[in-house]
């Protein structure tokens, strides 16, 4: 699915509320104008309320001004706890990152009393759409674990694949990116991938196909696997690249922004609810992406 069809997509679910913290931000507002304008989603908008007063006529249109509701809060750490306990408490049904530091945010979403944990691991996946390849592509995990080890990596795939799921994909290939294709035991990202691609073999990864080690070339193009005789489902036509730790990940995800200029829209899943996390150097477009994935997954 293409990321403007992704918007397209969100406005056919009943409608959502987005509870955004600390929404004193130019872009985060675009996002939100957009996503009104689109006709998906009605806002709580947690921060400092004179200035949202004044920065919400700037950027939404009267007709969708209905739909967005102004909560005081004194401080970025009041907002995001605000917001959090919005979502704990069902009167919203995503969690949006406004100007608020990440840690601020995890905090509060990590909190024992209100937070947002399932026991399950918390990861980021991102959509992709890259100019000139021919289909949208999932990356996962470039934010939130640093140096996963087996089972944290089991958990970010069954994340991954309710995302595609909810995307459309129903039984998504993933592969476990390494530098080579073939076990090293000098090499443990090779080891946690052969191990990914038999424990799904063996049916405790269920709903998609995994198999590596794939390198990168590998996992997306079909003539790089045919070159070096790699004979798998996988390789060429992956859904879902698995990165082995957050410095691939990172790396990965900013050259396909800034050298491939992609599109791209990401959430945290694994939490009671998808959490709009992106950065505060990302356009509006990509927040308005990211909102329109929250709610396409949580009808999933």
């Amino acid at each position: 699915m293409k990321l403007q069809s992704l918007i397209t997509k969100a406005t056919q679910f009943p409608e959502a509320t987005i509870a955004v913290a600390a929404a004193e931000d130019e872009e985060v507002l675009k996002a939100v104008a957009q996503a009104l304008q689109a006709g998906f989603g009605r806002f709580i908008l947690y921060g400092d309320e004179s200035v949202l007063s004044r920065l919400v006529p700037e950027y939404v249109q009267d007709e969708n001004r209905h739909a967005i509701r102004i909560v005081h809060a004194s401080t970025k750490e009041e907002a995001a706890h605000m917001a959090v306990k919005a979502v704990h408490g069902k009167a919203a049904s995503v969690l949006m990152k406004g100007n608020v530091p990440t840690a601020t945010i995890l905090k509060a979403v990590l909190n024992k009393e209100y937070g947002l944990r399932t026991g399950r691991v918390l990861s980021h996946v991102a959509l992709f759409d890259v100019p000139h390849y021919e289909r949208p592509i999932l990356v996962t995990d470039a934010a939130m674990n640093i140096a996963p080890d087996l089972q944290q990596k089991t958990e970010i795939i069954i994340n991954a694949v309710q995302v595609a799921k909810a995307i459309g994909i129903h039984t998504p290939k993933v592969a476990p990116l390494a530098a080579v294709e073939v076990v090293n035991p000098a090499m443990p990202a090779t080891i946690d991938a052969a191990a990914l691609s038999l424990m799904n073999q063996r049916g405790q990864l269920k709903d998609c196909i995994v198999d590596g080690p794939l390198a990168l070339d590998n996992a997306i193009s079909v003539e790089s696997a045919q070159h070096k005789g790699i004979e798998s489902s996988v390789a060429g036509h992956a859904d879902i690249l698995v990165v082995p730790n957050i410095e691939t990940g990172n790396v990965l995800y900013k050259s396909l922004v800034y050298f491939a200029r992609a599109q791209v829209g990401a959430i945290i899943a694994g939490a009671k609810a998808p959490i709009v996390l992106t950065s505060r150097a990302d356009s509006a477009e990509s927040k308005l992406y990211s909102l329109a994935l929250a709610i396409c997954a949580t009808n999933e």
